[in-house]
């Protein structure tokens, strides 16, 4: 796969909206709580200008196969970021484009100064917590900051 990664553009919101909804619907995770009801999930590109944050677009020959990014989640302690909306198109799942995705995140969280990184996640997404543990994330007991997504009941955290 010749994979291009870059930073997300406003035309990305649409597609990249079908591919969070539709991911999260197959694997029985489109529940209150997640950004499948999220209404950022449709302006990505809004809110990942927020000072802090970034967004990384996986694309191939144009076609957009997923995402993810860091966000300064409020409530995190400080120099903590969150690891977010890290999606997949199911043709894309299964050839490391998601390790490649949270390579770029984590390093430019870390060259931007964040020494921590948060996730939230669902057992419902086994493949995806078998890859953050690859990483070096760690479980929590319970939630950090105030992400508003009281439907995910899975806490990882991983030192820079």
């Amino acid at each position: 796969m010749s994979i291009h990664i870059r930073p997300i553009e406003q035309k990305d919101n649409g597609a990249l909206a079908i591919i969070i909804r539709e991911s999260l619907a197959e694997f029985g995770a489109n529940k209150p709580g997640t950004v499948y009801y999220d209404s950022t999930t449709d302006a990505l590109y809004e809110l990942f200008k927020t000072p802090g944050s970034v967004y990384f677009i996986a694309e191939e020959n144009g076609a957009l196969l997923g995402g993810g990014g860091i966000f300064p989640t409020d409530g995190l302690p400080n120099k903590t970021c969150e690891l977010v909306k890290m999606y997949l198109h199911k043709d894309a799942r299964g050839k490391g484009l998601g390790r490649t995705l949270i390579e770029h995140c984590l390093q430019w969280a870390k060259q931007n100064g964040y020494e921590q990184v948060y996730l939230e996640t669902m057992p419902e997404l086994k493949q995806a917590l078998k890859v953050y543990e690859l990483f070096g994330f760690e479980y929590l007991d319970g939630p950090l900051g105030n992400s508003g997504h009281f439907g995910c009941d899975r806490w990882m955290l991983k030192q820079l």
